[in-house]
């Protein structure tokens, strides 16, 4: 029965196949995940318990941005099993299959890792004043870059008169991805969530304050573990939840929660796929270099005369275009830097490669 319940904690720590054997390539370390973060300082769930963690100096050192340090939802190698003598260091962070990024609030406008190795995103929008398409298409350009599966969850349908019709401006505005819709003040307005839950899988909500997120999470806990708070009588979001933290679901698989997001910054997001639409439209035009202004046979001119494309949408699509950091970049470019991102470059990329097929002969 012990052994059962060790091997369920793993299988829902996301400990698969593949990242315990990327873990056996590092002799005399320990693999953990992150699941909180409190400034320098890391809670690292292992196979057996939990342990407080630093990072290494040469990590430190080496570091070429805050992305390459260890953010909630990464896999890491610890020196140590429990910190009963000290906290453990962190020593390596093995590859990610996704990142999610937005730029930091404030001056700096640096780039902030939000999880890491999310299998699903659940993009949460309330169906009050909090609805708003600009914004949504904001966070589905950015969740699709990231690697993980997004999936639009409208919340407080309670709250909604108009409810088909937004939802099916919804719809076109994320091209085909799942929509769904929940109320917190229906019992089990949680349920709809499960089918994308599962042992070994990642989930994380990401959305404004006060859209429901924390009440969600606790349904599917199956306790009060967030505290939450509604909107206020404005709409305006109370911020309840102020870091990011992983939990382990009582019926399989880790949910990320996240601080609330009125605004994404974008470092960068994948906006050819997310403007589909637009894309296809673009290569209709009569010239291939078209700047859809004043030349002839422009085909998103003519959609937009026509009606056929939204013009706030257009508009949001090249404010998007200016703000991503990718915009400019070829194919091959921004393949190298997600490389640089995901495994620290195509060298270390080529070495793991190498290390996992001399391991399986």
């Amino acid at each position: 029965m012990e052994e059962k319940v060790l091997n369920t904690r793993m299988e829902n720590l996301g400990f698969t196949e593949r990242i315990l054997m990327e873990a056996t390539l590092h002799e005399g370390l320990y693999l953990g995940r992150v699941i909180s973060q409190s400034k320098d300082l890391y809670r690292v769930a292992m196979t057996d318990g939990e342990l407080y963690a630093e990072v290494s100096g040469k990590m430190r050192h080496q570091a070429a941005s805050v992305l390459e340090f260890p953010v909630v939802g990464d896999y890491v190698m610890v020196d140590r099993e429990s910190d009963e003598k000290g906290n453990g260091i962190i020593h390596e962070i093995l590859h990610r299959k996704s990142l999610f990024v937005r730029k930091a609030a404030g001056k700096t406008q640096k780039p902030q890792a939000v999880g890491a190795n999310i299998d699903t995103v659940f993009l949460c929008m309330a169906l009050n004043n909090d609805y708003n398409l600009r914004r949504l298409e904001r966070y589905f350009a950015v969740a699709l870059d990231s690697g993980a599966a997004p999936v639009i969850v409208l919340t407080k349908s309670d709250l909604c008169g108009n409810l088909e019709e937004k939802k099916m401006e919804v719809e076109k505005t994320v091209l085909g991805y799942d929509v769904l819709v929940t109320s917190a003040y229906v019992e089990n307005g949680h349920e709809i969530l499960k089918p994308y839950l599962s042992a070994g899988k990642t989930v994380a909500f990401i959305g404004s304050s006060g859209v429901g997120k924390s009440t969600l999470i606790n349904r599917l806990l199956g306790e009060e573990a967030m505290e939450t708070q509604g909107l206020r009588n404005d709409d305006k979001g109370r911020h309840t939840t102020t870091s990011r933290e992983l939990f382990l679901l009582p019926e399989g698989g880790a949910v990320i929660d996240t601080p609330g997001m009125r605004e994404l910054g974008i470092d960068h997001a994948n906006i050819e796929e997310s403007f589909e639409d637009i894309s296809d439209l673009a290569l209709q035009c009569r010239f291939h270099d078209c700047r859809h202004e004043k030349e002839p046979g422009c085909a998103i001119k003519e959609a937009l005369e026509e009606g056929r494309l939204d013009r706030a949408r257009y508009e949001n699509y090249l404010k998007l275009k200016a703000e991503n950091k990718y915009e400019g970049l070829s194919s091959r470019q921004i393949e190298d830097r997600k490389i640089k991102e995901m495994f620290g470059g195509k060298k270390e990329m080529k070495k793991l490669r190498k290390e996992f097929k001399s391991k399986n002969r």
